[in-house]
């Protein structure tokens, strides 16, 4: 493995609540202010080797992570005001836990945008920070941005991460998205409609041989077309959506069901957002492309085709609701109707309100995800890297050959430290079913 010497780029797609707050957190804790909290791979240990051997080593002890302070940051965005200005307006972290990092926030100003208001209505005419062009134009521009950035900052390593909002659901169409061939044509054909700003953005990396991690539930990354090119030019890429409030509780949950052989009847999901994230998924088209994302982790838990007599039937619902008073405070009320012994179901109801800062849980999975890419690039590791399912909502999986996603988080963060532990040169001692 090569070491994780020089400096790591981070080019961040987005320059909004998730992205600003990360950065803040990180060039506070460069300074030695704040906690990592929420950072598995600042904080959390992993055991190594068994009996008196053992041991339990935190994670950059395992695996030569990149040191935060070699990272330089950059991004694109629709608006032109520089990290300090957008951090203070996303309002997430307050201004006194800004102002010690204000002056390395303000020095960076994000690049234009690739922008079609299509794919993301409600921002339509909200910012005019983009570029011009046609899809390969648009490519080709984003390609320059990266290797401009690289060269200005002396650059030995770069990422690229999707923090910006969530674009309009698509439709995968294997004539177009299904080999690098039919994508390259699309391309050039200016196909609009079903090539997107966030798939020109992980096609400018890839081809840049820059790792690319897609952080909502967009139709980007996830096909056979970015595979291949991945796979070509030996980089490694990770998606599908953090996995922060919600959707992590339900990979918590479900697992508990299905251990304790409880059945269920329905799981009806509710939230309400205020923030830029929340306008965006306010539109249907929008929320479609989050409820898929949302809607497919309890079945690949609680397998209904092996237990069919406790989850044959489960009604599953899932609402987002813009609220602007709350800004980037998420709250999400989950109701789960539940049965047990002899099929007994009167006040059998789990009942879950979970309130949180949204980028706040975001942030710690941005630096877990940059670093843990970083690494697998430096590691030689290329194309889908399912072991870094564990911060993902809707992890991506070959579905082609009959591949399943790996929900469970328990049984996520198994493969989690395998992986790290054989990277470290260890033996991946724990065990799946």
């Amino acid at each position: 493995m090569k070491p994780a010497t020089g400096k790591l780029g981070v080019l961040c797609v987005g320059l909004g609540a998730v992205s600003t707050t990360f950065i803040a957190g990180v060039l506070s804790l460069r300074k030695g202010m704040g906690l990592a909290g929420g950072s598995v791979t600042q904080l959390a240990k992993i055991r190594v080797g068994r009996g008196n051997d053992r041991k339990y080593l935190k994670i950059g002890d395992l695996v030569p992570l990149c040191d935060l302070n070699d990272m330089v940051f950059g991004a694109w965005d629709i608006f032109p005001q520089n990290a300090y200005e957008a951090a203070l307006g996303a309002a997430v972290l307050h201004p006194d836990d800004l102002s010690p990092v204000s002056k390395e926030l303000e020095n960076i100003r994000p690049m234009t945008a690739a922008f079609d208001a299509t794919f993301v209505s409600r921002l339509a005419g909200q910012g005019d920070h983009t570029k011009q062009g046609t899809r390969q134009e648009l490519i080709d521009q984003l390609r320059s941005d990266i290797k401009t950035f690289r060269n200005e900052n002396k650059l030995d390593r770069l990422v690229v991460i999707w923090t910006a909002s969530t674009e309009k659901f698509i439709d995968y169409k294997e004539h177009i998205h299904g080999s690098l061939q039919a994508f390259n044509e699309a391309i050039a054909s200016n196909d609009c409609n079903n090539i997107s700003p966030s798939m020109c953005y992980a096609y400018a990396a890839l081809s840049e041989g820059v790792p690319f991690v897609m952080g909502a539930p967009n139709l980007c990354i996830d096909i056979p077309a970015m595979w291949q090119l991945a796979e070509e030019n030996a980089v490694p890429i990770a998606g599908k959506d953090f996995k922060t409030g919600q959707t992590l509780m339900k990979t918590v949950l479900a697992p508990m069901l299905r251990t304790r052989c409880l059945g269920l009847d329905g799981w009806f999901s509710t939230n309400i957002l205020g923030n830029r994230d929340g306008e965006v998924l306010d539109v249907p088209e929008n929320f479609r492309t989050k409820e898929v994302s949302k809607l497919g982790v309890i079945d690949t838990i609680l397998k209904a085709d092996e237990q069919p007599e406790l989850y044959s039937d489960v009604f599953h619902k899932v609402r987002i609701n813009y609220y602007p008073p709350r800004g980037d405070n998420k709250e999400s009320w989950d109701n789960l109707d539940i049965f047990g012994w002899m099929g007994h179901r009167y006040g059998m109801q789990i009942k879950v309100n979970f309130l949180c800062r949204d980028s706040i849980l975001a942030a710690p999975v941005v630096l877990d995800l940059v670093l843990c890419i970083d690494l697998a690039a430096r590691a030689g590791l290329k194309g889908n890297q399912s072991w870094l399912a564990f911060f993902l909502k809707s992890p991506m999986h070959d579905a082609a050959n009959h591949e399943e996603p790996l929900n469970d988080l328990f049984q996520q963060y198994t493969v989690l430290k395998n992986k790290l532990r054989e990277l470290g040169g260890y033996e991946p001692d724990e065990e799946l079913e």
